[in-house]
């Protein structure tokens, strides 16, 4: 009979917020796969607890290799518990090719639900949480962040990212320059820690503010693309928006056709608005 797999949320600041649950799943797993086993012994001390089990690394450098080791026992019958630094397992951490291959042996896959930057910056940032897109980590070049952040310059859901804080000023004055100036964000800094902070405002001014320097774990909250109907949109926006998607990768028609669905508009008013752009261009 082949074992489980149990993904244990761990607290992302405030040990107090560990899930009752992971503190018997630490004690009984027979393997704890850890994303830092020094950080793992940090918190099970502070829980009062000692692993019952083996206990191994996992981390992004050894990932692909040890998860044929841990498949293998899952497949003998071992219940395996993954654990992170913080968070959830698998979002933008380790974990997602250990539940594949798990998935693959048709091997049991469980959690135990705990915190989550993603969600506890997206309830404390003020900004619409009916619907929403986590994008995790920006790319660090430059050229490549603004291609990434073009990708959704008209996603309307609220948008989550990850970023360094060494980073943030950069990430946000990109954001400022695609999404707009005005538009609305919040930067969430360690939360559930002593030093908690939401900075919430116009990217711009988000941009200046972090430019003085930030500390800490950082969680970008970013409000989606404001609702717009076709008598707002006027020639030069229609040209702008399929220059975006132009720019993410799309064909000209693609783009094109996708503008119009956006604008409600049909596709011969978003071609001839190109067309004219490129006569008056040149």
């Amino acid at each position: 009979m082949t074992g489980t797999l149990v993904l244990a949320g761990t607290p992302i600041g405030d040990v107090a917020d560990a899930p009752p649950r992971l503190s018997k799943e630490l004690a009984e797993a027979d393997v704890i796969a850890a994303e830092d086993t020094r950080r793992l012994r940090r918190l099970t001390q502070a829980l009062g607890v000692t692993p019952g089990g083996r206990v191994v690394s996992y981390f992004e450098g050894n990932e692909s290799a040890r998860t044929p080791e841990l498949v293998e026992a899952l497949r003998e019958g071992s219940r395996v518990l993954l654990v992170t630094d913080a968070g959830m397992p698998s979002v933008s951490d380790p974990g997602y090719r250990l539940v594949a291959a798990a998935v693959e042996h048709d091997i049991k896959v469980t959690a135990v639900p705990g915190p989550s930057a993603v969600l506890t910056a997206l309830a404390l940032s003020g900004l619409p949480v009916d619907r929403f897109c986590f994008e995790g980590f920006l790319p660090r070049k430059a050229g490549e962040r603004l291609s990434r952040l073009r990708e959704v310059a008209e996603e309307r859901r609220t948008l989550v990212y990850f970023e360094a804080p060494h980073r943030l000023d950069d990430t946000l004055a990109a954001m400022a320059e695609v999404f707009g100036a005005d538009r609305r964000a919040a930067v969430c800094r360690e939360l559930t820690k002593t030093y908690e902070e939401v900075k919430r405002g116009p990217l711009a001014d988000l941009a200046a503010w972090a430019a003085e320097g930030v500390r800490g774990e950082i969680t970008v909250v970013v409000e989606g693309a404001p609702e717009s109907g076709p008598e707002e949109l006027d020639a030069e926006e229609l040209v702008r928006r399929v220059r975006v998607r132009e720019e993410a990768g799309e064909r000209r028609k693609e783009a094109i056709a996708a503008v119009a669905v956006e604008a409600g508009l049909p596709k011969r008013v978003v071609f001839d608005a190109v067309v004219a752009s490129k006569r008056t261009a040149g």
